[in-house]
C-alpha cells in the first residue's frame, strides 16, 4: 500500500474525490450543524492548502481519507468552550476582516469507512502537522471528537477524556493518536457543536420516535440529545476535547 497525501493547493483536481465514497462516515444528524456550511461551502476555494486528500496507489481515482483545517486569529489565553463551531466562526471573521491568522485548527480527519483501523488517521494527522508547519505556523489545535465516546454517552466528557491506560496514554483511540503525535490535551470544549431541529427532523435523521421529553440516546452521539415534545424541538450539544500541537 502506497498512500499519497496531498493538499488541494497541490492537486485541485482531487476535490471531487472528497465528496465520493464517504457516505456513512458520520452520523446523519451531524451533517446539520449550521456552522458546518460556513466552512465547507468555501473550503475548497478559499483554503485549498488546508484541505487534504489521501489516495492509495492500488485504488486510483478514489480517496481513502480526507482532512480539513482552517487558519484563524486566536489570542485569548484559553481555547474556547465553543470548540468546532467557534473556530469556524472565528476563521470566517479572520478572513472577512483581513486579520492575519496565527494558528490553524483541524476541522475534520475522516477515513473512508471501509479503510478504517489501518493506521490512516495517524498518517493524516502527521501530514496535516507537517503541512501546517511548512506554511509557517507553530501551532495546530484540534477540537477532537473522541472515537470511543459514543459507547459511553452518559459519562461526562471530562471524566471520559481523563481515562488513561497503564502506559499513561488515553484510553480513547483517537485521543491516543493525537497524544502519540505530540499533542497535549488542554481542556474540554463543552459546547463544541450544537445541532437543533424539530422532532420531525430528528426522526428523519435518526429513525427514532422522539415522542417523549427528556434525554434520548442516539447512535453515534457522544452525549444524549435533549428532547422537548411540548415545544417540538430537540437539541444536541456535543462536547469535544481540545488538543494543542506545538510544531
Amino acid at each position: 500500500m502506497t498512500i499519497d497525501i496531498v493538499s488541494l493547493g497541490e492537486r485541485p483536481d482531487l476535490a471531487p474525490l472528497l465528496d465520493e465514497d464517504f457516505d456513512g462516515a458520520w452520523p446523519q444528524f451531524m451533517l446539520w450543524d449550521p456552522m458546518g456550511a460556513v466552512y465547507y461551502n468555501v473550503a475548497h476555494d478559499l483554503y485549498p492548502e488546508f484541505v487534504f486528500a489521501a489516495v492509495d496507489s492500488a485504488e486510483p481515482g478514489r480517496a481513502v481519507a480526507r482532512a480539513y483545517a482552517v487558519p484563524l486569529r486566536w489570542t485569548e489565553p484559553e481555547l474556547p468552550d465553543g470548540g468546532w463551531d467557534r473556530v469556524i466562526q472565528r476563521a470566517a471573521i479572520t478572513r472577512l476582516t483581513g486579520t492575519t491568522p496565527n494558528i490553524v485548527s483541524a476541522i475534520e480527519i475522516c477515513i473512508r469507512p471501509d479503510r478504517r483501523a489501518a493506521g490512516l488517521s495517524a498518517l493524516m494527522l502527521a501530514a496535516m502537522r507537517q503541512a501546517v508547519a511548512e506554511l509557517g505556523y507553530d501551532t495546530l489545535v484540534a477540537p477532537v471528537r473522541p472515537s470511543g465516546k459514543h459507547t459511553r454517552p452518559e459519562l461526562p466528557m471530562t471524566a471520559y477524556a481523563a481515562q488513561v491506560r497503564e502506559d499513561g496514554l488515553p484510553v480513547d483511540p483517537w485521543l491516543r493518536v493525537h497524544v502519540q503525535a505530540g499533542g497535549r490535551i488542554e481542556r474540554v470544549a463543552t459546547r463544541s457543536m450544537m445541532i437543533s431541529g424539530t422532532l420531525a427532523e430528528w426522526r428523519s435523521w435518526t429513525g427514532l420516535p422522539f415522542d417523549a421529553s427528556g434525554p434520548v440516546l442516539v447512535p453515534g452521539a457522544l452525549v444524549p440529545v435533549h428532547c422537548d415534545v411540548a415545544h417540538d424541538h430537540a437539541v444536541y450539544v456535543e462536547p469535544n476535547v481540545w488538543v494543542r500541537h506545538r510544531l
